[in-house]
Protein backbone atom coordinates (compact mmCIF):
# COMPACT_ATOMS: atom_id res chain seq x y z
CA UNK A 1 0.00 0.00 0.00
CA UNK A 2 1.43 3.40 -1.02
CA UNK A 3 0.47 6.05 0.78
CA UNK A 4 1.38 9.81 -0.39
CA UNK A 5 0.42 13.55 0.42
CA UNK A 6 0.88 17.03 -0.48
CA UNK A 7 3.73 18.87 1.42
CA UNK A 8 2.55 21.65 1.53
CA UNK A 9 -1.09 20.35 3.08
CA UNK A 10 0.46 18.85 5.08
CA UNK A 11 2.93 21.39 6.74
CA UNK A 12 -0.40 23.35 6.99
CA UNK A 13 -2.68 20.81 7.99
CA UNK A 14 0.03 20.65 11.41
CA UNK A 15 -0.04 24.02 11.86
CA UNK A 16 -3.72 24.11 12.02
CA UNK A 17 -4.20 20.89 14.05
CA UNK A 18 -1.14 19.69 15.25
CA UNK A 19 -1.52 16.11 13.39
CA UNK A 20 1.75 14.87 11.36
CA UNK A 21 0.57 13.50 7.86
CA UNK A 22 3.30 10.45 8.49
CA UNK A 23 1.54 9.54 11.74
CA UNK A 24 -1.71 9.39 10.21
CA UNK A 25 -0.49 6.85 7.57
CA UNK A 26 -0.76 3.96 10.68
CA UNK A 27 -4.68 4.56 10.11
CA UNK A 28 -4.83 2.38 7.52
CA UNK A 29 -3.91 -0.22 9.61
CA UNK A 30 -6.40 0.13 12.69
CA UNK A 31 -8.64 -2.69 12.52
CA UNK A 32 -11.63 -0.89 14.08
CA UNK A 33 -11.33 1.79 11.68
CA UNK A 34 -14.65 3.39 10.47
CA UNK A 35 -15.21 4.79 6.51
CA UNK A 36 -17.44 6.43 4.73
CA UNK A 37 -17.71 8.23 1.50
CA UNK A 38 -18.00 11.74 1.45
CA UNK A 39 -20.72 13.05 -0.51
CA UNK A 40 -19.47 16.26 -1.67
CA UNK A 41 -18.59 16.56 -5.35
CA UNK A 42 -14.76 17.47 -5.21
CA UNK A 43 -14.31 16.12 -8.53
CA UNK A 44 -13.07 12.89 -7.00
CA UNK A 45 -14.29 10.14 -4.27
CA UNK A 46 -12.77 10.96 -0.85
CA UNK A 47 -13.45 9.00 2.44
CA UNK A 48 -13.55 9.88 5.39
CA UNK A 49 -12.15 7.74 8.41
CA UNK A 50 -12.38 7.24 11.64
CA UNK A 51 -9.44 5.61 14.04
CA UNK A 52 -7.28 5.40 16.53
CA UNK A 53 -3.64 6.12 15.78
CA UNK A 54 -1.15 6.73 18.81
CA UNK A 55 -4.13 6.72 21.31
CA UNK A 56 -6.28 9.31 19.51
CA UNK A 57 -9.19 9.11 17.77
CA UNK A 58 -8.61 11.06 14.67
CA UNK A 59 -10.88 11.80 11.71
CA UNK A 60 -9.27 11.59 8.88
CA UNK A 61 -10.09 12.03 4.79
CA UNK A 62 -8.61 10.91 1.73
CA UNK A 63 -8.91 10.03 -1.81
CA UNK A 64 -7.50 6.37 -3.96
CA UNK A 65 -5.65 7.27 -6.85
CA UNK A 66 -4.55 4.11 -8.68
CA UNK A 67 -2.88 2.25 -6.30
CA UNK A 68 -2.02 4.97 -3.26
CA UNK A 69 -3.80 6.31 -0.41
CA UNK A 70 -3.87 10.11 -0.76
CA UNK A 71 -4.18 11.65 2.63
CA UNK A 72 -5.90 15.10 1.91
CA UNK A 73 -6.68 15.75 6.13
CA UNK A 74 -6.36 14.80 9.32
CA UNK A 75 -7.62 16.47 12.82
CA UNK A 76 -8.47 14.84 16.37
CA UNK A 77 -12.49 13.16 15.91
CA UNK A 78 -14.29 15.65 17.45
CA UNK A 79 -17.65 14.27 20.11
CA UNK A 80 -19.86 13.13 17.13
CA UNK A 81 -17.11 11.36 15.43
CA UNK A 82 -15.70 10.05 18.42
CA UNK A 83 -19.39 8.39 19.34
CA UNK A 84 -20.21 7.02 16.37
CA UNK A 85 -16.28 5.28 16.34
CA UNK A 86 -16.91 3.79 19.74
CA UNK A 87 -20.89 2.82 18.79
CA UNK A 88 -19.03 1.37 15.89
Amino acid sequence: MEIEWDKNKAASNFSKHNIDFEDVKNIFLAPNRLEREDKRNYGETRIQVIGIVNQLVLFVVYTKRENRYRIISARRANKNERKQYYQG
